[in-house]
């Protein structure tokens, strides 16, 4: 005799060996002997075999028609048998109602289970509904499976490449695209952004990091919305006018001039200096739509090629120091002895100043010589003035230097890119600005001075602010005054480039306070002013590595256009090595240990875009007085988020040499 039972979910028969009242002892069709409870069996049958049975059995549901066992299942509950006799009649043998309780159990959307062979018929409204789901997850999945077909087959499906960027950004894994773009890198044992490049449907590796990069930290977009206020001037015409004659000098392709500097002499072998900063904060109210979209982005987004501005272009133009307007300002003079250059005093001031001139670094750098400086022969617009901060600068310097303990490193060459033609069409020119020139020292070192002198005077009034400190090598950004021992300093906080940095601006809008000796915006221990010094050092770190990628990016294709076979690389540590005539360092797998500052030629092997990483080989050890001695500044380098890659000769994205400020 054998058995028909029900076993961890699923109905098997055996042989009946031998049976007790609580159970029976059954040999399966595969020789395995089993324990069956009573209350797990259905029914017991003489013929045929096992295996056979359930085979014909299983034959037998095949040939019901679900929808028709469903029409005549009763309401309430029912038993198999019941269900069996309903559809087969009064005669439904044990095939029969063995086949039925198959088919209601496969079935669980048309029958629900409520105990061992019993069930329920579904109601007729969720049998819709849940007919409906599994007919659209069947469309589904024939899409994805043609989808993983285009795929595999080299080509993108248009659902796929609309949101390819997407898909390795911020992937909906329950979405039919992300499962199709998993499954066919799966088959093909690459990665989702390989596989999308291939197929086109991320154009090419540029588009990659930079759409990307844009996704993750503009999910918004780039744009600012069209609503958004145009600013209003008007209501600065009450800010009295500074007598001086004002000039900047940036790039000339900057936008956001936010620094210029005026030289007055007062008599007694003094002069003023003063030192100009847009003023933004007047104008753009805390919490209001222009300051939260500022607020989200925290800072200005450069790269090779590319900017994306802290503020709507209406705002900067009405804030930017462009030649011949006279412009709201936040004024820092200083009096200064012309034989020490000691500083005699400071002032803040709130004022309008007349712009003379927006001088370009890259139009005058030929002219602007040490000599010329030295000697006071600058025969350029500002020319006199120009030479008298140089010296003022000199001596801010050495100051600092002795501060520090050690004198800056100067004379090494900041490499940048200067593209021709749009986006990744474009051919790569590649330029390079001495560290220590004359226009780089002059500026870099009046916005270090601003910088700690306002840091100074709001710790001093007792007004909070945003400090960038550094103790034992780490730089932080807190609300707590401290030392920057890499500037040399005793308070840095950055306050010259509000139309970049948003803590600048809200460094200047607590400046703004205490000149009007009115309540600041933040206090000290402001929850508010915490929360905007951590999302600036996310979002800047983010923005940071984003322009150190591009360059490396640039990097590799310039070595590609200029067809380089061999190049020169200087050992940094261990593995890591600095790329000369480049702004790039990476890493070469398995070279030998060189001491720091050793010069190599190696072999240019293979370039990969994707992961932004030139494959080399060593070809020559070459003679260690030819090597390049890196100073400690150097092995903790970082560049920092500037218009100008070269970041000295533009005052307001790099007030201090970036060797001293590892950020």
């Amino acid at each position: 005799m054998n058995l028909f039972f029900e076993e961890d979910g699923a109905f098997k028969a055996g042989v009946i060996l031998n049976a007790t009242d609580a159970a029976y002892q059954i040999e399966l069709p595969t020789g395995k002997r089993i324990k069956v409870k009573k209350s797990h069996s259905f029914f017991e049958f003489s013929a045929p075999s096992p295996l056979e049975f359930i085979q014909q059995a299983q034959a037998v549901a095949e040939t019901i028609d679900l929808d028709l066992l469903w029409e005549f299942a009763a309401a309430e509950e029912f038993t198999y048998q019941d269900a069996a006799k309903e559809y087969f009649g009064e005669e439904a043998g044990k095939l029969e109602q063995a086949g039925t309780l198959f088919r209601l159990h496969a079935y669980p959307v048309y029958f629900y289970r409520k105990g061992r062979g019993k069930y329920r018929a579904a109601p007729e409204e969720t049998l819709k509904l849940a007919l409906a789901a599994i007919e659209r997850k069947r469309k589904l999945d024939e899409q994805k499976d043609a989808y993983v077909k285009e795929l595999l087959e080299g080509r993108a499906p248009e659902a796929i490449a609309a949101q390819a960027i997407q898909l390795l950004s911020k992937p909906d894994k329950n979405s039919i695209e992300w499962k199709a773009l998993k499954e066919a890198t799966d088959i093909r044992s690459c990665s989702p952004l390989r596989l999308l490049l291939e197929v086109k449907a991320i154009p090419n590796a540029w588009r990659y990091h930079v759409e990307n990069f844009f996704s993750i930290n503009f999910p918004k977009g780039k744009e600012f919305p069209k609503t958004f206020p145009e600013p209003q001037k008007e209501c600065f015409e009450d800010l009295p006018l500074a007598d001086g004659q004002a000039f900047s000098i940036d790039d000339s392709n900057t936008t956001e001039i936010d620094d210029a500097v005026s030289v007055t002499p007062v008599g007694d072998n003094r002069t003023k200096l003063g030192i100009h900063i847009s003023a933004p904060g007047l104008g753009i109210l805390t919490d209001s739509e222009v300051d939260k979209a500022a607020r989200e982005r925290m800072s200005t987004v450069y790269a090779p090629g590319l900017k994306t501005t802290m503020l709507p272009k209406s705002w900067v133009k009405a804030f930017s120091l462009d030649e011949g307007n006279i412009c709201p300002v936040l004024s820092l003079y200083a009096l200064v002895d012309n034989e020490t250059f000691e500083v005699v005093v400071t002032e803040t001031r709130l004022e309008r100043i007349k712009i003379a001139a927006n001088l370009w670094y890259d139009k005058i750098e030929s002219q602007v010589t040490e000599e010329a400086v030295r000697d006071n022969t600058l025969d350029i617009p500002f020319g006199k003035e120009m030479s008298w901060v140089w010296h003022f600068a000199k001596h801010l310097q050495q100051k600092r230097e002795e501060v520090r303990g050690r004198p800056e490193p100067v004379g090494k060459i900041d490499w940048y890119f200067d593209l021709k033609g749009e986006d990744e069409n474009a051919t790569v020119e590649l330029k390079g600005r001495k560290r220590g020139a004359p226009l780089d020292l002059l500026v870099a070192e009046v916005m270090i001075f601003a910088n700690a002198s306002w840091g100074e005077w709001l710790e001093k009034k007792k007004v909070a602010g945003i400090y960038r400190s550094q103790r034992m090598g780490k730089v932080k950004m807190t609300s707590v005054p401290g030392p920057h021992d890499g500037i040399g300093v005793e308070y840095y906080a950055w306050s010259t480039s509000p139309l970049r940095r948003y803590v600048d601006m809200v460094n200047q809008r607590q400046l703004i306070a205490a000149v009007r000796d009115e309540k600041p915006p933040f206090k000290a221990n402001d929850l508010d002013l915490f929360s905007i010094i951590s999302n600036f050092d996310t979002k800047y770190t983010a923005f940071n590595d984003f322009q150190t990628r591009m360059n490396r990016y640039w990097s590799l294709r310039w070595i590609e256009q200029e067809k380089i076979e061999n190049i020169k690389v200087t050992v940094v540590k261990g593995d890591l090595v600095r790329l000369e005539g480049l702004p790039m360092m990476q890493r070469v797998p398995g070279l030998p240990e060189y001491s720091r500052g050793q010069n190599l030629l190696m072999k240019v092997v293979g370039i990969d875009y994707i992961e932004l990483v030139l494959e080399l080989r060593l070809v020559e050890v070459l003679d260690q007085e030819d090597a390049e001695d890196l100073s400690e500044e150097e092995l903790v380098e970082v560049e920092e988020p500037q218009e100008n890659p070269a970041p000295q000769t533009n005052s307001s994205d790099s007030e201090q040499p970036k060797s001293n400020e590892a950020s």
